[in-house]
């Protein structure tokens, strides 16, 4: 049986293989030709904890996490989960955290290494996916998810996050490119990432993973002579475009730090 795992929104800066190649079940995907890593990617199967099976601690505490979080449906913080859901859009939703909206215009070169590093996220990925087959929570309680429950994403394995991965992935790199921003960046690359356990659409463990599984990730990247070459020259851009502006709205960023300071971890 082959899949292809989901990947909702319209494309704006990652490449199809962020979503993967079909894959045959439980068998190891081959590292992507493109990308900066290519067969020097770290194997995330490896490094990640086993995904939580019934009966252990982690799942448990999975499932009660999914049934505390329904409470949040149609609060301000389920219509943040709402807008995360286009993973495609980062540059907006590190806007604030940020202090601009990074653009086509005013850093090219920024957004190049995102959409260069999307298959590496999407090896990263789907590989530890297509070996767990872990279904996602609303499949195992019921309760509201953010999004349709359409079969696409049922058939997109849980474990872990592909969104909070890249999310995460993402975050690193800005704090990275703006260190002075470090901390705002972070918090809003792990509310991102949050955001799916409070859509209902993963599970909490699949979240915490994909934390690890971006930094494992990220430290692979700086192994890339490329990568680091890339990143030296989007450095530059990154403090003219902060420079430039414009900010974000205040009223609007202050309403974002609101709802992403705490974890929604009941």
């Amino acid at each position: 049986m082959q899949r292809k795992h989901l990947v909702t929104g319209t494309a704006l800066l990652l490449t199809a293989a962020l979503a993967g190649a079909a894959i045959a079940q439980g068998q190891a995907p081959k590292p992507p030709s493109g990308g900066y890593l290519g067969a020097a990617a770290p194997d995330t199967y490896r490094i990640l904890p086993q995904a939580p099976v019934e009966g252990t601690i982690r799942y448990d505490a999975d499932r009660k996490a999914f049934a505390n979080t329904r409470k949040l449906k149609d609060t301000p913080r389920w219509d943040l989960a709402i807008t995360d859901v286009n993973q495609f859009a980062m540059p907006k939703h590190m806007a604030c955290a940020l202090g601009v909206e990074l653009t086509a215009q005013n850093a090219p070169k920024t957004l190049a290494i995102l959409s260069k590093m999307a298959p590496d996220v999407g090896y990263a990925t789907n590989h530890p996916k297509d070996i767990y087959q872990r279904k996602r929570p609303y499949l195992i309680d019921e309760g509201p998810i953010c999004v349709p429950k359409d079969p696409l994403l049922a058939a997109s394995p849980d474990y872990p996050s592909g969104h909070a991965t890249w999310g995460w992935t993402v975050a690193l790199v800005l704090a990275e490119l703006a260190p002075d921003r470090a901390t705002e960046i972070l918090i809003r690359g792990r509310a991102f990432g949050e955001s799916r356990m409070v859509c209902g659409v993963h599970n909490m463990s699949a979240v915490e993973a994909a934390r690890t599984n971006a930094s494992a990730l990220v430290a692979g990247l700086h192994g890339s002579a490329q990568f680091r070459a890339d990143m030296e020259a989007a450095r530059e851009e990154v403090a003219k475009a902060r420079a430039a502006g414009p900010a974000p709205d205040a009223a609007a960023c202050a309403k974002e730090a609101e709802l992403t300071k705490s974890s929604p971890y009941y």
